[in-house]
């Protein structure tokens, strides 16, 4: 029987179809405190490297990526695809706005992020009270694209 000592650690990265994956990865910079990945050595710039490596302006949209600048996060890559969103995430993101925070505190805290995330573009979907054991308590929202994800 195999056990995780026999396999090495894995990095992931989170990737999300999007429609405008410049915009959605701007947003979830926003909300996660992640920064845009730098262009290539020798670039300044996105645009400068696209068009050194001959990509016509219209496909220089087709891809975005961030990352943690703590290096403890997982990169998140948002990759252009024709359709629209269509069915609810099989998997979402939990974004931890009030560890450790239970009560009315943490609920203010949840909404406190909830307004601020609001105001960058996502919609609020629903609210959950505490429900001990189960659940502290936790919102439900959508970024600019539809995909839900919880403040928790």
């Amino acid at each position: 029987m195999r056990t995780n000592a026999d396999h090495a650690r894995r990095e992931f990265q989170v990737t999300f179809d999007a429609g405008d994956p410049g915009a959605l990865c701007a947003f979830w910079c926003a909300v996660l405190g992640y920064e845009i990945d730098a262009p290539p050595p020798g670039f300044d710039t996105w645009d400068a490297a696209l068009e050194s490596f001959g990509v016509p302006p219209d496909r220089r949209n087709d891809a975005s990526a961030c990352h943690d600048p703590d290096g403890s996060g997982p990169r998140v890559f948002f990759q252009r695809v024709p359709e629209g969103k269509s069915a609810k995430n099989r998997v979402h993101l939990d974004v931890r706005a009030a560890p450790g925070l239970t009560g009315d505190k943490r609920m203010s805290a949840l909404e406190a992020e909830c307004e601020r995330l609001v105001a960058l573009g996502a919609a609020r979907l629903e609210r959950h009270e505490p429900a001990p054991p189960m659940s502290h308590g936790f919102i439900v929202m959508a970024d600019p694209e539809g995909n839900e994800f919880c403040l928790d």
